[in-house]
């Protein structure tokens, strides 16, 4: 990787790094990747978020490439070959929560237009930027992360606890958080601008 001064969470292995640089914190809009990140960040919790990454693939193999419509149709068969797949986090509360989560988002597309309009109306379309100098000042969790922690449990979603929530938020691009030494903190600001 380059000599690029990047946030410290990433370290210096290649694939925190290409995450770090080309991912985290772009706004997305895009439902299936949405729904990609909600349920990651939920199999993390416990976790660190390297250990998901590197079974990001397997995720995306074992759950039909987040197709929602897909894993909303899961049954205990499904549930079965998930808990014997070693290239996801074989816990049964988090493989059944994306069952779950999967209804869930069907659900909302009815009620609020898909998980696109839905988050991204929290904070009126555009990105938050903060402008933190160092990492240990991000914080875990936010008035607006608990905010719609709970509006998300309220419509049925599992694993989507505050700080969880805010991870997402993240990810997504819906608060800007790399620090300002970093050299995508200007990019990432300045592609949120453009849009």
């Amino acid at each position: 990787m380059t000599d690029r001064p990047r946030c410290t969470w990433c370290g210096t292995d290649p694939l925190y790094c290409a995450y770090h640089d080309e991912e985290w914190g772009v706004p997305l809009h895009d439902e299936r990747a949405l729904f990609e990140f909600l349920i990651l960040e939920g199999a993390q919790a416990g976790l660190s978020w390297f250990t998901i990454l590197k079974k990001r693939e397997g995720y995306r193999r074992a759950f039909d490439n987040f197709d929602a419509e897909r894993i909303a149709r899961y049954g205990e068969a499904d549930v079965a070959r998930l808990m014997a797949d070693a290239g996801i986090v074989r816990n049964r509360l988090k493989i059944e929560s994306t069952i779950t989560n999967a209804r869930a988002t069907l659900a909302l597309r009815e009620t609020a237009g898909g998980l696109d309009a839905y988050f991204w109306n929290f904070v009126d379309g555009r990105p938050l930027s903060n402008a933190w100098k160092n990492i240990g000042q991000v914080p875990a969790s936010t008035p607006l992360s608990d905010t719609i922690s709970k509006d998300l449990k309220k419509r049925g979603f599992k694993f989507v606890g505050s700080t969880i929530v805010y991870a997402h938020m993240q990810a997504t691009g819906m608060v800007n958080d790399h620090t300002v030494d970093c050299f995508r903190y200007r990019e990432v600001a300045g592609a949120a601008q453009r849009k």
